[in-house]
């Protein structure tokens, strides 16, 4: 077998010659900034600052996932969705998550496995998303934001998968995670180290 070409990401790179703020609200932030391509010639590039989020995978002992509905603005829709949230200045994504999941869905866990990394929106966002898997669910009571509305349902993976197939799940970090259970629970892919959770 042929090896692969020796590559250097520094022939596709481009540099930043200058940043602007064309908007800052209070979640996002829209920048503008002027760059030198790798051939010298100058580009404009426009993209979302997002400040990341973590998605939780909370895992019931009969092997059910912990689901939200959730209408989103943009799409006018009610999506199906693992929990997600975003993270807060100076937080780190397994505090954001064991945050978030308190306040959206109402439960602790006992248990945290770091899944994967994502980036959803590589043409426009720097966002960042981690996925972590979560068990030993304890109901604490939920403490959801003013003005967040959402529906839990618990459901098995085999409905994910019906979902994802019959196009009705379309939300892409529930897809993903959907298909990382489908590979684990199967035995395809090793289940990640699980720890205590933090104090």
């Amino acid at each position: 077998m042929a090896e692969a070409p020796q590559r250097s990401d520094g022939q596709l790179t481009e540099t930043t010659l200058s940043s602007e703020t064309v908007y800052q609200g209070s979640f996002l932030r829209v920048k503008r900034d002027r760059v030198v391509l790798p051939d010298g010639a100058e580009a404009a590039r426009e993209y979302i600052v997002h400040p990341g989020a973590a998605v939780m995978v909370p895992l019931f002992d009969d092997g059910t996932v912990l689901i939200e509905r959730q209408f989103r603005y943009p799409l006018r829709q009610v999506f199906v969705e693992v929990p997600a949230g975003k993270r807060d200045h100076g937080e780190q994504f397994i505090e954001t998550a064991q945050r978030e999941l308190l306040e959206e869905t109402g439960y602790v866990a006992r248990e945290w496995a770091y899944l994967a990394r994502l980036h959803p929106a590589i043409g426009f966002a720097d966002e960042v998303l981690e996925i972590y898997l979560c068990r030993g669910l304890e109901y604490r009571g939920r403490q959801l934001d003013d003005g967040e509305f959402l529906e839990l349902e618990a459901v098995s993976v085999d409905w994910l998968m019906d979902a994802i197939r019959a196009g009705t799940l379309t939300d892409v970090k529930t897809q993903i995670v959907a298909f990382w259970l489908d590979r684990l629970r199967s035995g395809a892919w090793p289940w990640p180290e699980f720890r205590p959770a933090s104090a």
